[in-house]
């Protein structure tokens, strides 16, 4: 049965006094953020006016493209607070711009807003200058910025000058070939960069940090640990930089599928390629493992290299590392490390494997046994 025609309905009272109050409010309704008043543009605009440019501490610093995008405004009075995203590129070395989360603070001057502070947000990490003035290095392949005097960035730049050729020759893929060295003025104020506690990284010479994947990022930056970096000797240091600068080589073709055993181990074998280390020397305390009968008894797993765990067994995972990509590239080729490497970081472990070297998970594990014992036992 068809339904029978229905009354007209009338406008109920609460349903049209909101219509024409937004049709009398001069906002309309649109439902969206509500337009900023005249003293929240004139707050916009006094950041968009001081951040034009870079400040004039920064001169020495090759910056480009330089921008504060402000994402909120609260005042109170004659005082206002900016949360802002800080954007930039360092020319010559940055694809995609790097970014900062700041907050801003300021106050109504004559009439006129002025930006009074500019810190890192809440939460969010500094930015090397935040740290104090910061000197600039330019070397053939490497800018280096730090705290440190000249003289210290001299020798930095000249060591990561050298590491990335060595790096390239290791991995003869298309990377940028340059690298950007952070030297901050202690391990307490390279664990502020970092956000995480300096004891992560106590004795450590450096670490890379970066964006894995082929997707366009800024540049990885190395940053070194000033107190660990001075304890290592002239070939410990141009190991520890090469492994790092291996790493910004190998950036692109790195993904969350890639073994941490194989991208750690490809590292330090490129930083050790061409040297005469040999593995007593270089993989000490896996040696002292292996002759008292402790062979390992599958490669290195992930949490093997934990910040913060005990020195000795996370050294025994490095130099097993190292240990594994020496024997593929012995027994295989460089080519095909340089092959498992690309391949493991978009296919399957045993499809890359099998593709790469012709066998499976388990005949790996074995042939590297076969070596630690040849060579350490």
């Amino acid at each position: 049965m068809l339904p029978g025609p229905r009354p007209p309905r009338v406008p109920s009272p609460l349903r049209v006094l909101p219509l024409l109050l937004c049709l009398l409010l001069p906002a309309g309704c649109g439902g969206g953020r509500p337009p900023a008043d005249a003293a929240e543009r004139d707050v916009r605009r006094a950041v968009a006016d001081w951040s034009r440019t870079p400040p004039e501490r920064l001169a020495g610093i090759p910056l480009e493209d330089w921008a504060y995008e402000v994402a909120s405004v609260r005042r109170d009075g004659v005082r206002a607070s900016v949360r802002a995203r800080l954007r930039y590129r360092l020319a010559g070395y940055d694809a995609a711009p790097a970014d900062s989360e700041r907050a801003l603070e300021l106050a109504l001057d004559g009439g006129t807003w002025q930006v009074r502070s500019d810190r890192p947000a809440p939460g969010a990490l500094p930015q090397l200058w935040d740290q104090g003035a910061v000197t600039v290095v330019r070397g053939t392949y490497a800018l280096v910025l730090g705290s440190a005097g000249q003289e210290t960035l001299a020798e930095v730049a000249a060591e990561a000058d050298r590491a990335v050729p060595a790096a390239g020759e290791a991995w003869p893929r298309p990377w940028a070939g340059r690298v950007v060295v952070l030297v901050p003025g202690s391990l307490e104020r390279m664990a502020q960069l970092l956000g995480r506690p300096a004891e992560d990284y106590r004795g450590l010479g450096a670490v890379t940090t970066g964006r894995v994947g082929a997707g366009t990022g800024p540049a990885d930056r190395v940053v070194i640990n000033p107190e660990g970096y001075a304890e290592l000797s002239g070939p410990g240091r141009r190991v520890v930089l090469t492994h790092e600068v291996t790493h910004v080589a190998t950036r692109a073709a790195t993904t969350a599928t890639t073994p941490l055993w194989l991208s750690e181990g490809f590292a330090d074998w490129a930083a050790y390629r061409g040297t005469s280390s040999t593995p007593e020397q270089a993989a000490p305390a896996l040696a002292r493992a292996v002759r008292r009968g402790e062979l390992p008894a599958g490669l290195p797993p992930t949490e093997a290299f934990a910040f913060g765990g005990d020195p000795d067994a996370v050294a025994r995972a490095y130099e097993g590392s190292w240990l594994a990509c020496r024997m593929i590239a012995g027994r295989w080729g460089e080519a095909a490390l340089v092959d498992l490497y690309e391949r493991a970081g978009r296919e399957p472990w045993p499809t890359a494997l099998d593709e790469a070297l012709g066998v499976d998970p388990a005949a790996l594990t074995e042939a590297w046994q076969d070596a630690l014992r040849a060579e350490l036992g």
